[in-house]
């Protein structure tokens, strides 16, 4: 892809902040200790050269103990301390969780379940998103906080609510199905259109007016998938507008940027945040190791790459990980202080400009008590402490990395509503998961060294060389003829099985499939064929492959490679369509990660995209700058790897020769400059 100037960095948006510096921050709930602990707190921070501090998430029930009784006291005198040692303010407006004499008095803002099951308080997040109680509450508190700090010299940026959706995304209350109504008539217009777009002449499901509709509540049989697929996007669109409703408020008192911290991980799906990239002044993630995975390292790199792309490319803001072990997994692993290094290297190679972790202080009492933190409950006298020292120089060696922007000459269409579709009721099999053939183009790329953009669907993808398309089921026009038009324009492209099949609202495109990309692809699928889970399908080649299988007759596509064995031996399994100088790809079953890796790299050789295969534990990543390019080398894994590049390696000052090896858990970041050329390019 080509590379634009760079017009912004995280830290630049950060307000006060000098370009230049990758920002190490965290989150300080000095509301959980003891106000004799809080100077000791700052002072450790300006020891380590923390940056930024994320205060006020959860501090409702502090700044308003009784309804409409505010007391910013302790707040105050936070903000003051920190003002004071020159760390600035990621301000929270505190309204992730109610207090609970909230919903003692007004009981009607809690969240209700598919099965009408109430969530209760004693957590967190127990609000239903379209309550407009709920919003009225704590919209006069957001209007107070702003209010008293929105020009504090120390505020750098605000934060609205936390991790919103975490756990209250999807609410099946009344309340919730007033407003979904409402959603759906401005989406549809008319009563008719909505029938029309969700099939209810099936099963005798056509409704005469609004107000027969109510959200997907638990049903005895399947429901219908257009209605739940609207759903989500209400879903989405509710909690969209809750932050669009703080930020109003924000404005009316504050210059400074305002985001929120989105959560772009392996078990949230709950919103499309493509949509919400414009009201966000800076793009926050929160990112935690899965050690439920098979692969946390390679989802690490998935997620900083996505969350990238809702950046558009800018550099964006790792708003919390965590230095060790976290709290709710079955079984929570620590991280070595190797491991956080390469870890926090890792979002930094991927365009993060700033690290941050929740939290400050290792919480003594409460539901994340084992949760890590900067500061152990061992103090300054443990691994812990000294891990955070040691990243903390880390990052220090490598602020001249902020700016720059990551090289890749692929691309992947991923979107959050094509995940919900894809993974409906009443599918061919439930075996073929969206996000694992996401996460398994993505993980074989990144094992051949391959950068990949993540692209919203419908987005121009003309500037890359090859464009990766996971099980786009139900795409729409739009979204087909920006695929098109990329392939007229050189783009070459690859597609995964049960693509193109449906529109946008789940209705089946007819004439054959892969419907939208019949053509494109050259090929007409008579019968998908999904396989047993413990069944496997031999290819002429020799992959292997399994969960799924086409039927296939060539319309214009040749045969790369064919089945060999089970109900469609003999028929193409793997073809390629040529339109000029790019090639339509299709891959009619899920190939092992062996056999994957061994077509990527044809693949790649055919698009002209360079391979170098450093492995499934290893990064591979490029920045470039206006007059450097930082070659990020990062070995995860037992094998030594080697470096591609020559130049001054910025975590150790050495010079770096091609070739030179990169041992189990280490990394080097090598300077080179651009050349003439490309230097004048970025002018």
């Amino acid at each position: 892809m080509s590379i634009t100037p760079v017009t912004r960095t995280a830290p630049e948006l950060v307000r006060g902040f000098p370009a230049g510096h990758v920002l190490l921050g965290c989150d300080y709930n000095p509301e959980q200790w003891d106000a004799s602990v809080w100077r000791d707190d700052v002072a450790l921070m300006r020891e380590l050269g923390v940056d930024l501090v994320a205060i006020n998430i959860f501090g409702w029930a502090q700044l308003e103990k009784q309804p409409g009784e505010y007391d910013f006291t302790a707040l105050d005198e936070v903000i003051g301390l920190l003002h004071e040692a020159g760390i600035r303010l990621n301000l929270g407006t505190g309204t992730s969780s109610a207090p609970p004499w909230l919903s003692r008095i007004e009981p009607s803002i809690l969240p209700v379940d598919a099965d009408g099951v109430t969530a209760w308080p004693g957590g967190r997040q127990a609000w239903c998103p379209s309550s407009p109680v709920f919003r009225e509450h704590a919209l006069a508190l957001v209007d107070r906080v702003a209010e008293r700090y929105g020009e504090h010299p120390a505020l750098a940026l605000w934060h609205v609510s936390n991790e919103l959706g975490c756990h209250n995304a999807h609410c099946y209350c009344d309340t919730s199905a007033h407003a979904f109504r409402r959603w759906l008539e401005a989406r549809y217009g008319t009563i008719d259109a909505l029938n029309h777009a969700w099939g209810t002449a099936f099963w005798s499901q056509r409704y005469s007016q609004w107000g027969d509709i109510l959200p997907p509540r638990r049903t005895r049989s399947a429901g219908n998938p257009a209605h739940a697929l609207d759903f989500r996007r209400f879903s989405s669109d509710a909690l969209l507008d809750y932050y669009r409703a703080e930020r109003s408020v924000i404005e009316q008192h504050s210059s400074a940027p305002v985001t929120t911290n989105l959560m772009v991980t392996a078990h949230i799906q709950t919103q499309d945040y493509w949509g919400w990239t414009d009201d966000l002044d800076l793009i926050a993630n929160d990112h935690y190791l899965d050690h439920r995975l098979s692969d946390p390292i390679a989802e690490l790199a998935f997620s900083a790459d996505l969350t990238r792309g809702l950046a558009g490319g800018d550099p964006w803001m790792l708003m919390e990980s965590s230095t060790s072990a976290v709290s709710w997994q079955p079984v929570n692993h620590t991280k070595s202080a190797t491991e956080l290094q390469l870890t926090a290297l890792t979002h930094v190679a991927r365009g993060a400009d700033s690290i941050c972790f929740f939290q400050w202080r290792q919480s003594q009492r409460g539901a994340e008590k084992f949760h890590s933190a900067l500061l152990p409950h061992g103090g300054t006298d443990s691994d812990g402490w000294r891990s955070s020292v040691a990243l903390s120089g880390m990052l220090d060696r490598l602020d001249e990395v902020v700016g720059s922007r990551v090289e890749a000459r692929v691309a992947m269409v991923f979107g959050w509503q094509q995940w919900w579709a894809a993974e409906g009721d009443s599918h061919p099999t439930s075996l073929l998961r969206y996000l694992d053939e996401a996460h398994r183009y993505a993980r074989v790329l990144r094992a051949l060294g391959v950068t990949v953009d993540m692209v919203r669907p419908g987005d121009d993808l003309s500037d890359y060389a090859l464009a990766v398309i996971p099980t786009f089921y139900a795409p729409s026009d739009a979204d087909v003829h920006a695929i098109r038009s990329a392939v007229d324009a050189g783009t070459s492209i690859l597609v995964t099985p049960f693509s193109g099949i449906a529109d946008e609202t789940d209705a089946i495109r007819l004439g054959g499939y892969p419907g939208a990309f019949r053509e494109l692809l050259g090929i007409t699928i008579d019968e998908m064929r999904p396989l047993a889970a413990d069944s496997a399908v031999r290819l002429e080649s020799g992959a292997e492959g399994s969960i799924w299988t086409d039927s296939i007759r060539l319309a214009g596509a040749h045969a790369h490679d064919t089945f060999a064995s089970g109900d469609v031996a003999g028929t193409p399994a793997i073809t390629r369509h040529a339109h000029g100088s790019a090639t339509a790809w299709y891959v009619g079953t899920v190939l092992a990660e062996e056999s994957l890796a061994r077509l990527l790299s044809e693949v790649c050789e055919s698009a002209s995209v360079p391979v170098a295969e450093v492995g499934p534990d290893a990064d591979l990543v490029v920045r470039r700058g206006p007059h450097h390019r930082y070659t990020f080398v990062i070995n995860h894994g037992g094998e030594t790897i080697a470096s591609p590049v020559a130049g001054i390696d910025l975590l150790s000052a050495d010079r770096i020769a091609v070739g030179h090896r990169v041992s189990a858990g280490q990394a080097i970041v090598v300077r080179t400059p651009l050349t003439d050329e490309e230097a004048k390019e970025n002018r």
